[in-house]
């Protein structure tokens, strides 16, 4: 990452992923280095991630582990070229078929019954934040010894916080519910002082900087994208994972993440995520504009 610009790995790769999104160069490389990386390490038996639509079988000529790994390699990616930070988010569940080559089985489990999750962060540091089921735990890349050290061994996000986080420039095709829930957000109700915005517009960057500082991140679905852009498996459900564990919630307005059972690997949700009564609030508004549209 810090040698891309020199290496020319910037830019666009030419073509477009599952997603029907861009793929930047640099999407592309971290996929294969993960890939490479985890499929020949005999730890798992399928991986998924964001860039490919097919579950990713490892080498016949590797014996399949136990584990499970789903991944979204490169976080953020159109912020690549300006030089603003993205992040590799990752999750991980025990195989629940017999043995032999993993199947879509094994991949399309709740969040609930991840063994670990996290993300690594690639800015002015290179940072590491995941959990196994017990707090979550926060380590930095020391490149003079090539590892990483740890830097807070039980990381707590603040039960209500200072931000809110969410691409404002999609107000219009929002529910009312998720209008006003932001208008509170920005204290536009009269009921006491606003958030502050802060939207870099990766993912991993801003749920990184609310889990410390306190806040909330919202990816609404809306009339363009009712289920949502961001997928289930790969980024809400393993963000989840490490918001509850530092004290935090996430939703996708109605229930938490990590209770929804998967029925695609590339299924899409709406995201609520961040400080625990910032995510109550949100869905208590969206809860109240529901009952209210139901009267009608």
């Amino acid at each position: 990452m810090r040698r891309a610009g020199l290496l020319d790995v910037l830019g666009r790769a030419g073509r477009k992923n599952v997603q029907g999104e861009e793929q930047q160069k640099l999407d592309v490389l971290a996929n294969e280095a993960i890939k490479n990386a985890v499929g020949g390490s005999g730890r798992v038996c399928v991986l998924a991630s964001e860039e490919e639509e097919e579950p990713i079988i490892p080498p016949a000529d590797v014996n399949p582990g136990k584990y499970v790994l789903l991944f979204d390699p490169l976080d953020g990616s159109s912020n690549i070229d300006v030089n603003v930070s993205i992040g590799t988010i990752f999750s991980i569940h025990r195989r629940v078929s017999p043995g032999g080559p993993g199947t879509l089985r094994d991949l399309l489990q709740r969040g609930r019954d991840q063994v670990a999750a996290g993300y690594v962060i690639y800015g002015s540091s290179t940072v590491l934040v995941y959990s196994s089921g017990q707090g979550v735990h926060g380590f930095t890349l020391d490149p003079s010894i090539g590892e990483f050290l740890l830097w807070n061994a039980d990381i707590r996000t603040p039960p209500m916080g200072r931000y809110y986080s969410v691409n404002e420039s999609h107000w219009t095709r929002w529910s009312e519910g998720y209008r006003r829930a932001v208008s509170i957000l920005k204290g536009l109700d009269g009921k006491g002082r606003g958030k502050n915005a802060r939207y870099i517009g990766s993912l991993v960057a801003d749920f990184h900087r609310n889990l410390l500082a306190g806040g909330v991140f919202l990816y609404p679905g809306d009339s363009a994208a009712p289920r949502g852009k961001l997928r289930l498996l790969y980024e809400a459900a393993p963000l989840a994972m490490i918001a509850e564990q530092a004290g935090g919630a996430a939703s996708d307005g109605v229930r938490p993440i990590l209770d929804i059972e998967p029925e695609e690997l590339h299924q899409r949700t709406p995201l609520v995520i961040g400080s625990r009564e910032d995510v109550a609030l949100v869905e208590r508004v969206l809860e109240e504009e529901s009952e209210q549209a139901e009267r009608l």
